[in-house]
């Protein structure tokens, strides 16, 4: 079990930058392939970038490549969402995923998942 808090979700203007983060709890988040997701009201949720258990591969969603940068400090049981050059089809509430290996972007496949932090993009 593995229980994960995301923060760090606020309003910035098209173009700016953004970091999230999502604190995990207990002893084995080293065990656990992290990732992000993010949903708009009315759409399903979708995957963001995924990160290794040791931090060595990065997976991301085609939307998100070269913009955003996952990443995880393992002695701080964290894992961080850096955004770059947001744009408004980036508002949504982002999740903070956890799964045992091995990494898939299909959400069903998540079993564990953080409450959600809100990012809204303003043209």
């Amino acid at each position: 079990q593995v229980q994960l808090v995301e923060s760090g979700g606020e309003l910035v203007q098209a173009g700016g930058s953004l970091g999230l983060s999502c604190a995990a709890s207990g002893r084995t988040f080293s065990s656990y392939t992290m990732g992000w997701f993010r949903q708009v009201p009315g759409k399903e949720r979708e995957f963001v970038a995924a990160i290794s258990r040791n931090g060595g591969t990065p997976y991301y969603a085609d939307s998100s490549k070269g913009r955003f940068t996952i990443s995880r400090d393992n002695a701080k049981n964290t894992v961080y969402l850096q955004m770059n050059s947001l744009k408004p089809e980036d508002t949504a509430v982002y999740y903070c995923a956890a799964k045992i290996p091995p990494f898939t972007p299909q959400k069903y496949e998540w079993p564990y998942w953080g409450q959600g932090t809100r990012v809204t993009v303003s043209s």
